[in-house]
């Protein structure tokens, strides 16, 4: 239910940000109600276009059942009037039994062949473990890249790899 939730607010973001007038201006607006599960599901989504063209939109969801669950959605796409576009998307959830976990990506670029890409999420089990992950990849607009991973759990330290190459695909130092 949570992965849909974050789904329909990334895709309901990226289309509103399409959807903005083409004069510059802002809008807000918000919702929430009783859903099916017992609990209050409630939104907000806003956005802007500049003078230049440039835009954005912002959108969240936050939603409670009936058995003291709750998760929390939100996602983000923006550009600019020089090419440069990104988005961001994440998830947060809180469980009756004390577990949590939260979920998110990002992905940018430039406008000129740079971006970047990043993916991670982190759990708390209901005993109290913590363990997560983030996995990061750069691209330089020369052709440069850089790709990293790390992990880390409560109790175990943080474990990081990560690896260059230059625009030939030569491995190189970072």
């Amino acid at each position: 239910m949570y992965r849909k939730l974050t789904l329909l607010v990334s895709i309901g973001t990226l289309c509103t940000c399409a959807a903005l007038p083409a004069r510059a201006g802002a809008f807000r607006g918000g919702f929430i109600g009783r859903n099916a599960t017992g609990g209050v599901t409630g939104g907000r989504v806003s956005g802007a276009r500049g003078p230049n063209g440039g835009a954005y939109v912002h959108g969240r969801t936050t939603s409670t059942d009936g058995a003291g669950d709750a998760s929390r959605s939100r996602g983000s796409a923006w550009h600019g009037p020089n090419g440069a576009s990104g988005e961001r998307s994440a998830t947060n959830m809180r469980n009756a039994d004390g577990s949590a976990s939260h979920q998110s990506q990002i992905a940018a670029s430039n406008g000129r062949g740079g971006s970047v890409q990043s993916s991670g999420s982190t759990t708390r089990g209901a005993d109290g473990s913590v363990n997560g992950e983030r996995s990061t990849t750069a691209t330089g607009a020369n052709g440069g890249t850089y790709n990293g991973e790390t992990s880390w759990t409560k109790g175990q330290g943080v474990t990081h790899t990560g690896t260059c190459t230059n625009s030939a695909g030569v491995s190189k130092a970072c």
